[in-house]
């Protein structure tokens, strides 16, 4: 089974911190599980992974390299166009060099 390292924008920490506890444990929990190569529910489309929630929840993040998923952003299913364009945003920043983490 593949190993992931995890990295989190601070757009995406910011986001993380602004959820209630019970909401902020099961995102997290889910990168956990994303860290040892169990994805659960996600579509990737355009270079992005979305990891889904039933509740709507969604977590935008891409693979770097072999080794590494990114945490770009979050949001829900009510936000999502606006949260794809930030998360590919801060996505091609971080593949030009122009944002470092």
């Amino acid at each position: 089974m593949t190993r992931y390292s995890i990295l989190k924008t601070g757009e995406f920490s910011e986001w993380l911190d602004s959820l209630a506890p019970k909401s902020k444990a099961i995102v997290l929990a889910r990168l956990d599980m994303v860290s040892i190569g169990h994805l659960g529910d996600y579509k990737r489309f355009e270079g992005l992974l979305e990891l889904r929630w039933k509740n709507g929840t969604r977590v935008y993040s891409f693979f770097w390299g072999t080794s590494i998923v990114v945490a770009l952003y979050g949001g829900n299913k009510n936000g999502q166009d606006r949260d794809i364009k930030k998360a590919k945003k801060i996505r091609d920043e971080v593949l030009d060099g122009t944002r470092t983490l």
